[in-house]
């Protein structure tokens, strides 16, 4: 990874008004958490909307979308990516240096508030589950959200369909759908870390979990590298 472009992309990206859009959403899901721990009902009750719907459903994917595709996406608009494209470095490089920062802001942001919802919510080991699952999920977000700012011209339009119509409504009624949804992973993986199924549901297997992110991974950053260097020869991609 060019730590070079790293550090330029971080403190891009940190400096850009975008990402004032993810900080009332850890402070909301930690609010809410408090609320309903204070009230009569049972964790078993509201946990699984909270943490589950919300956190994982909505707050980890929403911020994982702004993210992703902005590292890239802003650039590509702005025509500042020619600076970086002028350099006489890997496209590999380039796109790891991305994805890594990506997963970074979007971890943080996400698998932190999610472990202090947790343990807030049950204990010490929820909150670990959740963290870890939400780690996961972020960085087969931000690898798919990544490739997806390189292959569109409107990724945060199609990030959002696939957000709220696949995993927020069609998993609902067509299981198999469930293979390709990023937050089934991570509620899986975080659902077996924490070992309180009640909390969250899953509904697949850790190990069919673990292997379906992986290849949103591996596939996502792939095909980011491979339209980067299309980009590179044809001035834009195609």
């Amino acid at each position: 990874m060019n730590l070079t472009i790293a550090g330029l992309t971080a403190r891009a990206l940190l400096g850009r008004r975008r990402i004032l859009l993810l900080l009332p959403m850890p402070a909301l899901l930690i609010g809410l958490t408090l609320i309903a721990n204070s009230s009569p009902a049972s964790p078993d009750e509201w946990g699984p909307i909270v943490l589950g719907q919300l956190g994982l459903g909505v707050i980890l994917p929403l911020t994982a979308l702004i993210v992703g595709s902005s590292v890239l996406g802003l650039e590509i608009e702005d025509g500042t990516i020619t600076h970086i494209l002028a350099k006489p470095l890997p496209r590999s490089e380039i796109i790891l240096a991305k994805l890594v920062v990506a997963w970074a802001v979007t971890a943080v942001t996400t698998a932190l508030p999610l472990a202090i919802a947790g343990v807030i919510t049950d204990s010490g080991a929820t909150g670990i589950g959740l963290a870890l699952g939400a780690a996961v999920g972020a960085l087969a977000y931000t690898a798919f959200f990544l490739a997806l700012s390189l292959m569109s011209r409107r990724p945060v339009a199609i990030g959002l369909i696939y957000i709220m119509l696949w995993e927020n409504l069609l998993v609902q009624f067509v299981s198999g759908a469930r293979t390709l949804s990023i937050q089934q992973y991570s509620v899986t993986l975080a659902d077996g870390l924490a070992g309180n199924t009640e909390l969250l549901n899953s509904n697949l297997s850790p190990v069919t979990a673990s292997i379906l992110a992986a290849a949103f991974i591996a596939i996502g950053t792939v095909v980011a590298t491979q339209r980067l260097r299309s980009f590179a020869l044809t001035g834009e991609t195609s």
